[in-house]
């Protein structure tokens, strides 16, 4: 008889582990460990910015901040609505933009890349303060020269944009190649810059063409030659490098530029635009982020 009591209390008491067990796994701690992993899985968002005064503001509106670097590049990495976001200074150029670009997303992996900051207008429509949409970015460094003897002179109203995605052999001898690259903005990422246009009241916000080289065009009528052969809106010396990196490892991709000066028109230099534009910027990630969280 005793034993029999024995057994029956063994077994109730493996009964009640056995729940408790079940209940623990229940439980709103273990709950909170997978959202916390599920948070620290999730693909962050990029903004990158050339200079200080085009990537720091920004950075300074994101919470729980570490900073990092990699060569001559900064990191900002926070989270904004508990999303993380990393703010990228890449510096000046297509060369620097390539490589942070190409360091960010091995370090990173980031699901969306959004490169921003202040630009020279090409369209004599836009003033200063406006700001592009880049529904295409496209590289205006990328030329071929007519093909001239010595002494014949120089005409650059004649040279051709050069495709150097177009061949695995030689773009200059491809005549495939012979053609201008867009690169596309994403969808979504532009869904979400167009739902919050009311935001931004310093200017207009429109959607064109973003064009990137090293060189910085001071004369009108090249201004206005690229506005015509290509389309542009606005030139600025990173977008397209980014752009281009992006597309490599097929991350959604979307350039954001403020004018700063448009000498079509005489609007003058204005730095301040740069903090404007980041402002916008900001209420764009906001939306891009409830987007992906169904809100």
């Amino acid at each position: 008889m005793k034993n029999n009591m024995v057994k029956k209390f063994i077994s109730i008491s493996m009964i009640a582990v056995l729940l408790l067990s079940v209940f623990a796994g229940c439980s709103s701690p273990s709950q909170s460990a997978a959202e916390k992993v599920e948070v620290e899985t999730q693909r962050p968002i990029m903004v990158q910015g050339p200079m200080p005064i085009e990537a720091e503001k920004f950075a300074q509106r994101l919470e729980n901040v570490k900073e990092e670097t990699s060569g001559t590049f900064v990191f900002y990495i926070g989270t904004l609505d508990d999303y993380p976001v990393i703010v990228a200074k890449t510096g000046k150029g297509m060369e620097n933009t390539a490589a942070a670009t190409a360091v960010a997303i091995e370090r990173y992996n980031p699901i969306a890349i959004i490169n921003q900051g202040t630009s020279g207008g090409h369209d004599p429509d836009l003033n200063v303060f406006d700001i592009v949409l880049g529904e295409r970015t496209t590289n205006l460094g990328s030329l071929k020269t007519a093909d001239k003897d010595e002494n014949q002179g120089i005409d650059p109203t004649v040279w051709i944009p050069m495709d150097l995605m177009a061949s695995e052999g030689s773009a200059g001898e491809d005549p495939n190649a012979e053609k201008i690259r867009y690169y596309e903005g994403d969808k979504d990422l532009l869904a979400a810059a167009n739902a919050v246009i009311d935001t931004y009241t310093e200017g207009k916000i429109v959607q064109g063409t973003i064009g990137s080289a090293d060189v910085w065009n001071n004369e009108v009528d090249r201004i206005k030659w690229f506005h015509t052969k290509f389309g542009t809106s606005v030139e600025e010396m990173e977008g397209a490098a980014a752009a281009q990196i992006a597309g490599a490892y097929d991350i959604a991709f979307l350039g954001i530029r403020v004018l700063s000066n448009n000498k079509t028109n005489g609007g003058k230099y204005n730095p301040e635009t740069a903090t404007a534009n980041q402002e916008y910027v900001y209420e764009v990630v906001k939306k891009y982020i409830s987007t992906m969280q169904g809100e």
